[in-house]
């Protein structure tokens, strides 16, 4: 076989490279035994967490993220006192300048993962709604089931599950329906004109207080007379019920059938708006001679039949 002519400055090199390599051998090994008390640091330092949180009864959520923050810490020391083991030149405080350029680099390119980060952070520590909260933000509704470090998922009442960024609820305002157990619900409820308004204000009143989901026992059922409207003298009515927008819905529908079914028994009639018709001179016998032409029509239907 013909030998392989290598030129002399690659051969060199390559002894150069292999004389250091051995040179290093004993840093990179000691480098190595660092890291492997870093990561077992970092699993007991995790399990520390864990237990003392949990006894704590602290979020699920949010002992992840003190396990994440303590680790990422320990992580990070430990690999600057690898590196500077292995290169004896690069000082802890080259180390850091150079890690801090590398994160201006990496914060912009990942801005929405850290804003979203960040968020989910302030979130699971100032807890402005917890798991089970039914939230509403930026025409989005529903139950929180579960929230993450980047995002929050939210179960909507028909059935469809959305996952929102933390930084949304974070920069937007979000209303939490079910941060008290009550919640108030109000109807407005109309009487003919030639009823009583101080008797209709006790029966409608009556009617409300009986219904079983209206907590008149907290807060005090509520009718006041609103305003004269076009057929009818118009009550606004308000009750305390539960706070779940089931409880709203279930709520309003008893007071409704309950206030119907009293005024009936009382005599007092809800009206429906009136509407006066005046015709101009002839258009009463236009419309009488179209009504006889109907009533001819459906004789000569029947005739055939």
């Amino acid at each position: 076989m013909e030998e392989i002519d290598v030129p002399q400055p690659l051969m060199n090199q390559l002894s150069d490279y292999w004389v250091g390599f051995w040179t290093l051998l004993p840093q990179l090994a000691l480098a190595l035994v660092v890291l492997l008390v870093v990561w077992a640091l970092s699993r007991g330092v995790r399990w520390v967490i864990a237990r003392l949180l949990v006894r704590a009864r602290m979020r699920r959520s949010l002992i992840e993220v003190f396990q994440m923050l303590a680790g990422t810490g320990i992580w990070l020391l430990g690999t600057l006192i690898a590196m500077t083991i292995v290169f004896p030149s690069l000082t802890p405080a080259k180390a850091l300048t150079a890690l801090g350029l590398g994160s201006v680099a990496i914060g912009f390119a990942f801005k929405d993962v850290f804003e979203n980060f960040l968020a989910g952070i302030l979130i699971l520590l100032r807890e402005p709604f917890k798991l089970d909260d039914f939230i509403e933000c930026d025409d989005i509704e529903g139950v929180v089931e579960e929230i993450t470090i980047r995002d929050t998922h939210i179960r909507q009442t028909d059935g469809q599950l959305v996952v929102m960024p933390n930084a949304m609820l974070f920069k937007q305002p979000v209303t939490v329906r079910t941060s008290q157990n009550l919640r108030r619900a109000e109807i407005t409820v109309g009487v003919a004109y030639d009823v009583d308004v101080d008797a209709a204000r006790t029966v409608i009143y009556d009617a409300v207080v009986a219904v079983d989901m209206v907590r008149d026992d907290v807060r005090d059922v509520q009718v006041f007379a609103r305003e004269f409207g076009s057929s009818s003298i118009d009550f606004q009515v308000t009750w305390w019920t539960g706070s779940k927008p089931v409880d709203i819905r279930a709520s309003r529908d008893k007071v409704v059938a309950g206030i119907k079914r009293a005024l009936d028994d009382a005599g007092m009639e809800i009206p429906f708006p009136y509407r006066t018709l005046t015709f101009k001179d002839g258009a009463q016998d236009v419309l009488a001679r179209i009504a006889a032409l109907r009533e001819e029509e459906a004789e000569d239907k029947s005739r055939r039949m």
